[in-house]
């Protein structure tokens, strides 16, 4: 009986790490300015920015940390990634044009994606590869950033001509999930972060405020009027408009 007690133990502690979750329930808010060389401006509803955050759940609407097309909002449960993307206007131009799609919705949809916790594992391993990135974790270097301790991390990202663009980030782990899907497979939540768009001109975020305890179940729920497409739908979809785009940029 001692014995298979000390192995159920054993399990118990080996697992323990990959069930860990931070608890952190709250809000953390951004300023989002113009930092490069070139200064440009950002619209007023771009200048702010947050995201709500009950453990492993993030819910945000601030298009700084949309991506693809039409993003309207994206939630993050755990690995997986569920966002509202609105290509109506779009789909009206297009179709206004001539063009025909084999879909024939408004074009509110809903986009869901799932990750293998595997996938980021290698996250760590030095990639110089074309087109690939790895994170170096600077341990030891934290400042304080809205009342909080972050992390110094560097994002290197290798171009297809296998050029380097580091990318400093400013990290707490003890708020959102590990990993975090939203960005890349950070171990953890963005506090700053400084992003180069080329031409000399960058944005960089800084969370100004992390608010404690100020979100409830009704923050993490999708808004209503968007469809759900099978992966196949998604897919014809996908190959439809990237031809009729393609036909419209070549006239």
């Amino acid at each position: 009986m001692k014995k298979a007690f000390l192995v159920a133990a054993a399990l118990l502690l080996s697992v323990a790490p990959l069930m860990a979750q931070n608890t952190f329930k709250g809000i953390v808010k951004y300023k989002v300015e113009s930092t490069g060389t070139v200064s440009f401006n950002i619209p007023d509803e771009a200048a702010t920015a947050e995201i709500k955050v009950d453990g492993n759940y993030m819910f945000t609407k601030s298009p700084i940390f949309l991506s693809g097309m039409g993003a309207e909002c994206i939630l993050v449960n755990g690995l997986t990634s569920t966002s509202c993307n609105d290509l109506s206007g779009l789909l009206g131009y297009l179709r206004s044009q001539g063009s025909e799609f084999t879909y024939q919705g408004a074009g509110k949809l809903i986009i869901k994606e799932t990750h293998e916790a595997s996938s980021f594992d290698s996250l760590e391993i030095k990639d110089t590869e074309p087109g690939h990135f790895y994170f170096e974790y600077a341990a030891g270097e934290t400042k304080q950033i809205a009342g909080v301790t972050a992390k110094k991390l560097i994002r290197h990202m290798y171009d297809e001509e296998g050029v380097d663009h580091p990318q400093v980030m400013w990290y707490s782990d003890e708020i959102g999930p590990r990993p975090n899907v939203l960005f890349g497979g950070l171990k953890g939540m963005p506090l700053e972060c400084t992003v180069e768009i080329g031409e000399g001109r960058a944005i960089t975020y800084t969370a100004t405020e992390v608010v404690k305890g100020k979100v409830k179940e009704v923050d993490f729920l999708l808004p209503d009027g968007y469809e759900t497409l099978s992966d196949e739908e998604m897919e014809e979809l996908g190959e439809q408009l990237k031809e009729e785009l393609e036909l419209l940029q070549g006239e």
